[in-house]
């Protein structure tokens, strides 16, 4: 396992790294396979030893009882943890903060933050919308102002852990767009408190069946007077959508991360597979065909851990890497499906049983090419930086674009 990217690894980085592998090895993988499925969840023993390790306060600061690291160090972390099971590196991002802790006045995150990092305090994000994916700004989601309360009403989808958070951090619309080349404006962003296991009062949810993905439900939300009081405002009003781009470059690097530890976990456990698996006489590893299969997998694995590690030290030293956070998500992401693939190719038959772990990376490897900004998404954006558009500008185009095509149609 090589994993020591020139220039970037330093001792303490290392040892962050070991501790995350040790944990993982010990505590996350001997579980996976069993509580992986629709049903199953990550159980609260399992989040408390995460707490226990600091992993809910990786990059929240000292002074609230985090770690205080860096992007670096939060994706060493969640690539050793996907390696066990993608939804544990996951449910570390409910928990860091990122551009919500940024935008927060400091009496929020003096009441809050101690709270994350003791894993007692856990987010469910609703950004997406049943006619609204990619396409944020285009978010129908109504918040009206009454009296000291926020009025919430529309339908979200894809809330991940909308049950089991603590809070919901949703965006709406609290004002109409002044103009259609404007429309990202007038979004706002609300955290909502709830008990966990169940929705407040004017929200309804109602778990969407996926094929995996598992240790937590995904819901449809539907919200009929939600009240949300002023102060679960988030950031400026009507701004919201600045404040959701600036947190992408981070979710997309953290995406690479588990991407890659995915299809680790597989390269690892196909090549283990191939010393033992005995055919005509001798181990599958014999056969060129096999080795050049793991040469090509490992190959891709370290270019892909390389460009996430540039994206982290571009973050943590705070440079804007849009294009480059696009590229390292979009390279990671379709690098963990041929890799998954790969691996489960080498496993035979018996890589599509749920006997062993591959067909769960495999399975999760495929949505990493959803989340966070579909491949296209990122080819798009990647795109439109050098052709020398902003995002902002290359989504509002393609909107207008799009709505001229099917004016035209008509």
């Amino acid at each position: 396992m090589s994993q020591d990217g020139q220039g970037y690894m330093t001792d303490e980085r290392r040892m962050i790294r070991d501790a995350a592998r040790e944990f993982t090895m010990k505590e996350v993988l001997p579980v996976a396979n069993q509580l992986d499925g629709p049903e199953g969840e990550i159980p609260m023993a399992l989040r408390q030893k995460m707490a226990d390790m600091g992993y809910f306060g990786i990059m929240i600061p000292e002074e609230y009882g985090g770690l205080g690291l860096g992007y670096f160090e939060y994706c060493l972390i969640c690539e050793q943890l996907a390696r066990g099971w993608m939804s544990v590196a996951s449910i570390v991002a409910r928990a860091q903060g990122g551009w919500i802790k940024s935008a927060m006045p400091e009496a929020m995150r003096q009441r809050y933050l101690p709270r994350v990092v003791r894993g007692e305090f856990l987010n469910a994000s609703a950004l997406s919308e049943p006619d609204t994916g990619s396409d944020l700004a285009s978010i129908s989601c109504r918040a009206v102002r009454d009296g000291d309360d926020w009025v919430l009403t529309g339908n979200k989808y894809w809330c991940t852990f909308a049950d089991g958070a603590d809070y919901i951090t949703l965006f709406a619309r609290t004002a109409p767009p002044p103009s259609a080349d404007k429309r990202h404006l007038g979004l706002s962003c609300f955290l909502i408190e709830k008990e966990r296991g169940g929705f407040p009062k004017g929200i309804t949810g109602a778990p969407i069946p996926k094929i995996g993905y598992f240790g937590w439900k995904t819901y449809e939300l539907a919200l009929d007077g939600l009240r949300v009081p002023a102060s679960g405002l988030i950031g400026e009003e009507g701004k919201a959508f600045l404040l959701m781009t600036k947190g992408l470059e981070g979710a997309r690097a953290h995406t690479a991360a588990r991407a890659i530890g995915l299809a680790q976990g597989a390269l690892e456990d196909a090549t283990a597979y191939a010393l033992e698996r005995k055919q005509f006489g001798m181990p599958i590893a014999e056969y060129q065909a096999i080795r050049f299969k793991l040469a090509t997998m490992a190959t891709e694995i370290e270019a892909a851990r390389q460009l996430m590690h540039f994206v982290c030290s571009e973050l943590d030293s705070g440079r804007r890497c849009d294009k480059e956070a696009s590229m390292a998500k979009y390279f990671a992401s379709e690098m963990a499906e041929r890799v998954t693939s790969e691996a489960l190719q080498i496993f035979g038959g018996a890589g599509y049983t749920k006997l062993f772990a591959v067909e769960r990376y495999w399975r999760d490897a495929r949505l990493t090419k959803i989340f966070e900004g579909t491949s296209e998404i990122q080819q798009r954006i990647i795109a439109t930086h050098l052709l020398g558009k902003s995002e902002v500008e290359a989504m509002i185009a393609a909107r207008a674009f799009e709505k001229q095509a099917k004016r035209e149609a008509a």
